[in-house]
C-alpha cells in the first residue's frame, strides 16, 4: 500500500464507522471521515492524522466534491466503506394511522441513496488510479444489515433500504470489473453502536442473549476488521457478508 493511499469513510465519526476509521489508521491508512456531526468527525481525524469533511450522504454533489477534494489533496483513494445511516422505527400500519411516506423516504434517501452517493463517487477516483500489485484499482464496502433479510415490525422502511444495498452490490461489482474496483457488502447483526449502548445493560445483556454464538452484542472492532480483511483478501467481490453470530431475528 502507498503511504499516500486513503481511505474515504462515511458515517466515519462514530459507531462501526468510527472503529473502521481506527482500525484502518493503525494499519497505516490515510482516513478521511465524512460526517454531518462535524465537530465529532474532526475531532478524531485530529487524533489519527487524518482529515475530516462534514456532509449530509444524501448530497450527491457534496458527497462528489468531498472526494475530489481527497484526491487534490495528494492521496489515492483505494478504498471506500458506507457506514453512515439511520432506522427510527414505524409500523406499516398502527394506531397513528398509516407509515409516513416522508419517513419512508428520508430513510431510503440516507441509507440507500447514500451509499449510492458514496458507492459513485469512490468508483469515479478509484477509476483513475493505477493498478496495485494486484492488478486492482480498489474496493468499495458498502453497509446493509440483517434486516434486509430478517426485517423486523416496525423495520418496513429500514428492510428496504438495507435490502436495497444487498440488491446493489452484485450489479455493481460487475459493473466494476472491467475498472477492477471491487464492491462486498456487509450485513451486520446486533453490533454495540451508539444507539444500542445508549440502552440499559439489562437490554443490551437481552439482545446479547438472542445471539446464537457468541451470546453477545457484536464489537464494532470486529466489524473493522472484516472491512480490512475484504480490503487485502482480492477474491471477496460481489458478495454479502453476513456478520451476525448466526443470528436470525424474530418478528419482535
Amino acid at each position: 500500500m502507498s503511504t499516500t493511499s486513503s481511505a474515504v469513510i462515511s458515517g466515519g465519526a462514530s459507531g462501526l464507522g468510527e472503529a473502521t476509521a481506527r482500525r484502518l489508521s493503525a494499519d497505516g491508512w490515510h482516513v478521511t471521515i465524512l460526517d454531518r456531526d462535524g465537530d465529532r468527525a474532526r475531532s478524531l481525524a485530529g487524533e489519527l492524522n487524518g482529515a475530516a469533511i462534514e456532509l449530509d450522504v444524501t448530497d450527491a454533489d457534496a458527497v462528489d466534491a468531498a472526494v475530489a477534494a481527497v484526491v487534490a489533496d495528494g492521496h489515492t483513494v483505494r478504498l471506500a466503506v458506507s457506514c453512515a445511516g439511520i432506522g427510527p422505527p414505524e409500523r406499516l400500519l398502527s394506531k397513528r394511522g398509516p407509515h409516513k411516506t416522508e419517513s419512508f423516504a428520508a430513510i431510503l434517501h440516507v441509507n440507500l441513496f447514500g451509499t449510492f452517493n458514496v458507492l459513485r463517487a469512490a468508483a469515479v477516483a478509484m477509476a483513475e488510479n493505477e493498478p496495485d500489485e494486484h492488478g486492482q484499482r480498489g474496493v468499495i464496502v458498502n453497509t446493509a444489515s440483517i434486516a434486509a433479510y430478517d426485517g423486523q415490525i416496525g423495520q418496513i422502511a429500514y428492510a428496504a433500504s438495507k435490502g436495497g444495498i444487498v440488491g446493489m452490490t452484485l450489479p455493481a461489482a460487475r459493473d466494476l470489473a472491467d475498472k477492477f474496483i471491487r464492491v462486498v457488502t456487509i450485513a451486520p447483526g446486533l453490533f454495540k453502536t451508539p444507539l444500542l449502548a445508549s440502552l440499559p445493560q439489562a437490554a443490551q445483556d437481552a439482545l446479547g442473549a438472542s445471539v446464537p454464538n457468541p451470546a453477545r452484542l457484536g464489537d464494532p472492532a470486529e466489524y473493522a476488521a472484516l472491512v480490512a480483511h475484504i480490503e487485502s483478501n482480492v477474491m471477496l467481490n460481489g458478495e454479502v457478508i453476513r456478520l451476525d453470530g448466526a443470528l436470525r431475528m424474530a418478528p419482535r
